[in-house]
């Protein structure tokens, strides 16, 4: 674990958004964290595909994120 700098500002947006959401603000700051790391991997993704991989990752026990690697794109159908 490890120590983050961030401004006033953001942390002002963590405690506001961690209490609306009922998470810690470090559950907070690390569910953005993991999202924002899939959506730079993963520019096509949606958010609601963002959030559906991350759900699915924590059903199957997936202990790293999805985010580690480019997640592969769904088939035409």
């Amino acid at each position: 674990m490890g120590i983050l700098k961030i401004s006033e500002q953001m942390h002002e947006n963590l405690r506001s958004t961690s209490a609306a959401l009922s998470r810690s603000i470090n559950a907070q700051a690390e569910h953005w964290l993991r999202v924002g790391m899939l959506a730079e991997l993963n520019p096509k993704l949606s958010y609601g595909e963002i959030c559906q991989l991350l759900i699915q990752a924590q059903q199957s026990g997936e202990l790293v994120s999805p985010a580690v690697q480019p997640v592969a794109e769904p088939e035409a159908a």
